[in-house]
């Protein structure tokens, strides 16, 4: 089978290396890809927003299998477009529709699902510009931090937890009027909860799942979680609190419940769902969903998973996936992420990259690199991730930072202290 994995980060380049593993497939491109995913099949010139140029490519590549890594395609309807193309409704997509992509692209439509589900999460309420001094009023009833998110897509930017309710307000006036553009014409505020993040993460035919392994992000640029929000500094996997009793408490009270809501609003769905975590006092909440695998996570948690993903997939297309069971490596994956000086804010883009030839007991999975007349270079924020593994923590970790030092570009950047927080 040939298959095609479209999207051009790191967690792109994860699955490719992962699937290019597999028996299964006779030919695996990746559009666009990027300056690693070259070596795991063939890249293509290809958006992955641009439904008619994905049509000519899976026809012309006799595509039998298309695994959608970014939320825009999705969110945009690309798996409603297979189903109602004659020559593409035969071609299984891991993606939800555009109605179950409506999880991730939007913050309130999420929002109301998981109250009508019984989904444990935050208190909140939504706001639009006619509802502004509404929205201040509500705010009055939280204790700080204030949390405030754009219902739309905002580019990992669209979240913002401030101390301060006189600040808190004037920055709901201002996402209201046009801050993140159209996503966010609609504002979610809700109650902060305290406690520890972690992504957890399932694959599902809309029927039954299955449970991937878990993991740790960082998404602040500074060490000790300071500093700005970026797309994420990196993971660590498997999540030392995430123990047995955690865990079911996860499948229970949110992937089950989340399943069989999708069931009961008649939702297709059939790919990978993202659920963002806070452990309050050994309890799970939701606090957001994403349509897809995360990033950096999955460049920590799918080097765990020892079965081949074609089995997976298959299982979940022929309705046998209720039984299937993946065999996980049991060691810890830390994946660092080494980024552009400047990023989350302004930073330039292509630096030579060298030392990659230099390293060794680790993966670099790269993210925003490009293939040149001069080498690999950089192309965006966030250039590679690092992933190695260890017996313990610490042990992987030290691995990584290692071979983060091999490896040079011109301002690279990367946090030390990942897992400070997991000891």
């Amino acid at each position: 089978m040939n298959v095609l994995v479209l999207g051009s980060g790191g967690r792109e380049h994860a699955l490719a290396w992962k699937l290019s593993q597999s028996k299964k497939i006779d030919t695996l491109y990746i559009a666009p890809g990027n300056g690693g995913t070259q070596n795991c099949g063939t890249n293509l010139s290809v958006d992955p927003t641009d439904f008619e140029s994905i049509k000519k490519t899976v026809t012309e590549k006799q595509i039998g299998l298309v695994i959608v890594g970014p939320e825009a395609p999705l969110v945009g309807g690309l798996a409603d477009f297979f189903i109602a193309d004659e020559r593409l409704k035969a071609i299984p997509v891991i993606g939800p529709t555009k109605a179950g992509a409506m999880l991730e692209g939007s913050k309130d439509f999420a929002k109301a699902f998981m109250q009508d589900f019984d989904i444990p999460t935050a208190r909140y309420r939504s706001f639009t510009k006619s509802t502004l001094e509404e929205g201040k009023s509500f705010l009055e009833t939280l204790q700080a931090p204030y949390v405030l998110k754009a219902d739309g897509l905002a580019a990992g930017k669209g979240v913002l937890i401030l101390e301060d309710i006189d600040t808190a307000k004037q920055e709901l006036e201002k996402m209201l009027s046009g801050k993140f553009g159209d996503a966010s014409a609609t504002v979610v505020v809700e109650e902060f909860l305290k406690g520890i993040e972690l992504s957890c993460f399932c694959y599902t035919n809309g029927k039954d799942y299955v449970m991937l392994p878990e993991a740790k992000d960082y998404k602040r640029i500074g060490e000790g979680d300071t500093g700005l929000n970026t797309g994420g500094m990196g993971s660590i996997s498997p999540v030392i609190f995430a123990n047995t009793e955690f865990t079911e408490k996860v499948k229970n009270r949110i992937v089950e419940p989340t399943i069989k809501g999708l069931q009961q609003r008649g939702i297709n769905y059939h790919g990978f769902i993202f659920f963002g975590l806070m452990n309050v006092n050994g309890n799970p909440y939701v606090i957001e969903y994403n349509v897809r695998l995360g990033d950096p996570e999955t460049e920590s948690i799918l080097p765990r998973i020892k079965t081949d993903l074609m089995d997976m997939f298959e299982a979940g297309i022929s309705d046998s996936l209720k039984n299937f069971e993946l065999e996980i490596e049991s060691k810890f994956a830390v994946a660092i992420m080494l980024v552009s000086g400047g990023y989350p804010e302004a930073y330039e883009k292509g630096k030579i990259i060298i030392g990659l030839d230099t390293i060794e007991d680790c993966i670099a999975l790269h993210a925003g690199t490009k293939k040149t007349d001069k080498g690999i270079m950089t192309s965006g924020g966030r250039v590679m991730a690092i992933t190695s593994f260890g017996k313990t923590m610490k042990e992987a970790l030290e691995i990584s930072l290692n071979n983060a030092e091999k490896i040079n570009f011109d301002k690279k950047y990367y946090r030390k202290d990942l897992g400070f927080d997991l000891k």
